[in-house]
């Protein structure tokens, strides 16, 4: 009874991602994507250079937590292993037009995370320690008043990213120093909990510090890497670009007649790994955007940072990863041997030696371990607000319940867990759309109203008092009304 019970909860979930991931989340996510790029004209075209602009302020914060480190604590969870292993899934199923298309996921994602991230701001409360905390259990309460969807929310969040996805990414982090330097699993589960558990039990504020320091760096060591090998094989750059068009579009299949079935393969596989790479519209990147004070003091301030993050994590580092693997040659990905993280493996181990392998594995030990912490913190947001007067010591038993999973993630497989925990995801990201969707007016009166202040020459400040549709919904402590 037990089997067949189980047999059947394993069919129902592998049904249901199977529709929510094949099919509704896709034209969700894109249709959103497409609509807040309209409705903004272009946001993350018209808007490209005032983003870096920003960055150079973005450091400035009154003693909580800075934009860039609200910024790289984001990074940190979309930097993960799906920017080594989701690429070379997708290049390896979909051929490398799947590239294209990540790219173009990553461009309609970029309005999203904007609107997103800006809801978050402006709906963020006051903590009582110069921090802040928000997301979308927040703007769907205050903003929609439906505290039941808020809670389910959360909770499909604390199962997906708090816990879940912390035991992949160290079951990730485990298998890929066994294999690269012989650490047995067990071995590599202590030594993460004896390392995540110092920054967690420091709360955001040292999640935010340790993203700060960390991000950075393993993204310019990486892409520094990944420019070595371009230039390495710069003759081939002209060669490798025309091949992720021509896969694109089916043009190389075209003549063998099976144009149609290559574009439908380059399309899915594309958006499905760009999605889960930058994670826009899911709903987890606004619980980072709404810990930061803003420079400017103003929400849609926040909606750009958290903007560059999504053209950082798709479009340059995935994109290096792309062009490690095609730039290692077609017989690479015939092979039936790797797909995977190992076809990365693969691919970089071609053109700098063995080493390259053991680069990889280094890459991924701090990909996961930033995912890990990062993802957290969201757990964390997500815990205070359901727990209330009680988040301490839910907040406690929160971190050793992380720590556990950690342990358990790294000896043990994770199948049942892993698809749970897609199930979890799949289902905050379509209630975060649709609460989205439904407070975009306020989203797009905001970006007006920074758009105004920035063209008359003046440094955007919010003023909640000007938006009526935000009355009585904004927290005075955190958006004190301006003189």
């Amino acid at each position: 009874m037990d089997a067949t019970l189980s047999s059947l909860l394993t069919a129902v979930v592998d049904r249901s991602n199977g529709l929510l991931w094949g099919s509704v989340l896709i034209y969700l996510l894109i249709g959103a994507g497409l609509y807040f790029t309209v409705m903004t004209r272009g946001i993350q075209i018209r808007y490209f250079g005032h983003m870096f602009k920003l960055l150079r302020t973005s450091r400035q914060s009154n003693g909580g937590i800075s934009s860039f480190q609200a910024l790289s604590t984001s990074l940190a969870a979309r930097v993960g292993t799906g920017n080594l292993a989701g690429v070379a899934v997708a290049i390896y199923f979909g051929g490398p037009g799947a590239i294209f298309w990540m790219w173009m996921t990553a461009m309609v994602g970029m309005a999203t995370s904007f609107v997103e991230s800006t809801l978050a701001q402006a709906y963020k409360t006051d903590h009582g320690d110069n921090t802040f905390r928000g997301g979308p259990a927040r703007y769907i309460e205050r903003g929609l008043g439906l505290r039941w969807l808020a809670v389910l929310f959360s909770i499909c969040l604390i199962i997906a990213f708090g816990l879940a996805f912390n035991s992949v990414q160290a079951n990730s982090i485990a298998q890929a120093m066994e294999q690269a330097f012989a650490i047995p699993t067990w071995a590599m589960g202590l030594v993460l909990m004896a390392v995540v558990a110092p920054i967690i039990f420091g709360g955001l504020k040292s999640i935010a510090k340790v993203a700060e320091l960390v991000v950075p760096l393993m993204a310019l060591l990486y892409l520094m890497l990944a420019l070595i090998v371009v230039a390495m094989n710069i003759a081939d750059l002209p060669a490798a670009l025309l091949t992720i068009v021509q896969s694109a579009f089916g043009i190389e299949q075209a003549a063998g007649g099976a144009m149609g079935y290559a574009i439908s393969q380059a399309i899915i596989n594309g958006i499905q790994r760009g999605l889960f790479s930058n994670e826009a519209g899911m709903g987890s990147a606004p619980n980072a955007a709404a810990t930061a004070s803003t420079r400017p003091d103003h929400p849609a301030a926040q909606g750009f940072i958290q903007m560059l993050g999504v053209f950082l994590d798709t479009l340059v580092i995935c994109t290096a990863t792309a062009a490690i693997i095609i730039m290692a040659g077609p017989e690479l990905l015939a092979s039936e041997e790797s797909n995977g993280i190992q076809l990365t493996q693969m691919a970089l181990s071609s053109h700098v030696g063995e080493w390259g392998g053991m680069f990889i594995a280094v890459a991924i030990l701090l990909f996961a371990f930033t995912s890990v912490i990062a993802n957290y913190s969201y757990g964390e947001s997500n815990i205070e607000y359901l727990a209330g007067r009680r988040a301490p010591l839910a907040v406690m038993l929160y971190r050793l319940a992380v720590l556990g999973m950690i342990m358990v993630g790294s000896v043990a497989s994770l199948g049942a867990i892993w698809n749970f925990a897609d199930l979890s995801m799949g289902m905050m990201a379509i209630i975060n759309l649709v609460a989205i969707l439904m407070l975009s007016p306020i989203a797009f009166a905001l970006f007006k109203d920074y758009d105004a202040q920035l063209k008359a020459g003046k440094e955007p400040v919010f003023d909640p008092s000007q938006f009526p549709k935000l009355a009585n919904k904004v927290d005075p402590k955190a958006w004190p009304k301006k003189p």
